[in-house]
Parts: C-alpha cells; structure tokens; sequence
C-alpha cells in the first residue's frame, strides 16, 4: 500500500514562492522513488496573507496547517510590510502566530559546514574545520509573546515639551516553558556528541536564573551522561566566532535564540544553506534560516538548498523516511563537489558555466538523487 502524507504549503513572500516549488520538486521525485504520495495544499502566511485577508495568519492557514502531516515554509516579510504602527498587521506576527497556535516550541537549527563551500566562511578555514552545531532555541515564550504596550505620559517628554512615548515588552518564561526544551536538547545531544551549552544572561535578567536553576535540575536529575556547560549570552555571541567547532548542542531561550542562531549561520558563509525545523505538540513546520530576500525576488537566482534542506528535515522528524533524508543530503553534497553555485554561494574560483539559478540547482539536486 502506498504511504500518503498531506502538506501544507506556506510559499509567503519574496523569493518564497520560488525556493519552495524546488523543495516540492524534490518531495516529488523522492516520493516516487520510495513509493510514498505527498499531497500539497497551499496557503496565504506573511505578507501575501496581509494583501488578501488583512491579517498575517488567516484562520484558514491553521485550519490547513492543522489538517497536515507537516508544514513547509518558504519565507515572511518585506518592506513593502514594514511598519512601527503596533496597530498595523506585520508578516513575522504570522510566523510567531502559527509556531504559537501549533504548539510548536522547539526551534532546531543545525549548522554544519560543507567542505566544498569551506572557503564562503570569512572565517578561517583552521576555524571552522569541524563545526557542526545545533541551535535549541525556546519558541513559544520570552519577549516575543510577553505582555507589551506603548503609550503617552508627561515623564517621556520629547525634547520639543510635548507628552512623550513610552514602552515596554515582558520577558517572561514558566518553569514548564524551560523544563520541555531542556529536554529536548538533552536528548538531541544524546544523539550527538553528549555536550549542552546553556546559554542565559543570568548575571543581570532574574529570567535567565530561573532558567539556569531549571537547566541545571533537568540534567542533575535524569542526563548526568550528558556534558553541561553556562554560558552568558555576550560571551557566546563571541565564542562562536572564537571556537565554533567546540559547540554541540546549544540551548536558549526564544530571543537569544533568533540573534544567535543567524550568526551561527554566517559561520557557513550563507544563510542560503541552513535549514530549520519547529517541533512540539502539533504539526510540525519547517522552513529555510534566510529571509524572504525582495532584492533578487521574480529573478530566478536565489539559493534553493536551504529550502532543500528543510525538506531533509521534514522527511526525517515528521515521516521517519531516514533513507530519503540521507538522499538529500548526499546529493546536495555532491553538487557542490562538482562545484556547481547559486550566486551568493559562488566564490573567485567558481567556473562561469557552474553557476546556476533556482530551477537549476533544484534540477541538479533531483538528477543525484
């Protein structure tokens, strides 16, 4: 009998529609490789949402979402979007909507280097020999979903003698919230290398001690196995430059998370490579680390692998297709062995002839699978 699985297509804005029309690709080719059907329903997220429905997430986008076996997300946002009016809908309230709305609180973001793209790092190449990383980061709590306002008083006074502006976002976590992704990225090293990096501002935010007590709990009482490292969250932003590769697993809560996560990404030398997957109580998601790139949008040059990528990790978390996973991995590694490059990925060595658009590089993948 043949497997079906249903997906929820978000494409969103910018290059989103492009990049996930090659992960569908792949799906598809993967699909009739294993015998598996995947059934694709798109829908409206981010800015293309706001155009049509006047909101980031429709109600209709979780319906589908929550009749899924998975989503697949391209990319939110632009500036076509952008607005400091907190009355005004913004793309990136449907992303942190739809995590919310499908209990999704676990953010894993690896960041491995591929030794064919060793030399698009601006770091040394003594440095990043070796790294290979996950970012656990929190997704459903902290300053994003915390308590906010902006108002009027006489003590915000601008320099002109009128009632000034004030505001303020809560940063707020439950012991619940901490204890679930402690979890999780113990279990994660567990998988891995057996090392967990807590990272925290514990030093100043009672937030971050809390968070520290809690991390610390989890693991005296059931992965003493498991190596367990503090770190401040400063100290990390310039470690991961310093020793990339000494990280294994690397745990925080949801802001630190999202800052840390992309710079641990440039280590690669492009976001255009880095997957992510959101996991939790619901429908899983998965999406490229990049942004919606409205730059190049329409022209058919943006990097798909990351994309790709997302797809790899969709097969191995939400349908248990190892093998498939494996496909993908092998086949985006030999095309860059073979030296093929979408143009942000392209170096001062790169042959003319083997750099490629979206479609192709999306084609080549499908050719070594």
């Amino acid at each position: 009998m043949t497997a079906a699985y249903k997906i929820c297509l978000l494409p969103g804005d910018g290059i989103g529609p492009e990049i996930i029309a090659e992960g569908v690709k792949v799906l598809d080719a993967l699909g009739a490789k294993y015998n598996v059907t995947f059934e694709y329903t798109e829908a409206l997220l981010g800015g293309a949402a706001i155009d049509v429905t006047g909101t980031a997430l429709p109600q209709e986008t979780l319906d589908v979402a929550n009749a899924s076996d998975a989503v697949l997300l391209a990319a939110v946002g632009g500036p076509k979007w952008d607005t400091t009016d907190p009355e005004k809908p913004r793309p990136e309230q449907g992303l942190l909507g739809i995590r919310k709305a499908l209990g999704l609180y676990t953010n894993l973001r690896p960041v491995r280097i591929f030794n064919a793209l060793a030399g698009a790092s601006t770091l040394k190449p003594e440095v990043i020999d070796g790294v290979d990383l996950v970012i656990v980061r929190e997704l459903t709590g902290g300053l994003y979903f915390g308590r906010r306002e902006r108002f009027y008083d006489e003590e915000g006074a601008g320099v002109n003698g009128a009632c000034g502006q004030r505001a303020y976002d809560t940063l707020e976590y439950r012991e619940y919230e901490i204890e679930r992704i402690a979890r999780q990225a113990f279990d994660a090293a567990r998988k891995r290398r057996s090392k967990v990096t807590s990272v925290d501002k514990a030093n100043v935010l009672e937030t971050s001690r809390m968070w520290r007590e809690i991390i610390h709990r989890v693991h005296d009482a059931d992965y003493r196995d498991v190596e367990l490292e503090d770190l401040l969250v400063d100290n990390t932003a310039m470690q991961l430059i310093n020793r990339p590769a000494d990280f294994d697993v690397v745990v925080t809560e949801n802001m630190f998370g999202d800052i840390l996560s992309d710079e641990a990404a440039q280590i690669t030398g492009s976001l255009g490579m880095l997957a992510s997957a959101s996991l939790g109580d619901g429908t899983a998601l998965y999406e490229p680390s990049h942004g919606s790139a409205p730059d190049i949008a329409g022209q058919g040059i943006a990097n798909p692998l990351a994309q790709i990528l997302s797809v790899e990790m969709m097969l191995r978390y939400s349908f248990g297709m190892n093998d498939a996973a494996d496909d993908i991995n092998r086949a985006v590694t030999a095309v860059l062995d073979e030296g093929w490059r979408t143009g942000d990925i392209k170096g001062p060595d790169t042959a003319a002839d083997h750099v490629v658009g979206t479609a192709q590089m999306g084609d080549l993948v499908v050719a070594r699978l």
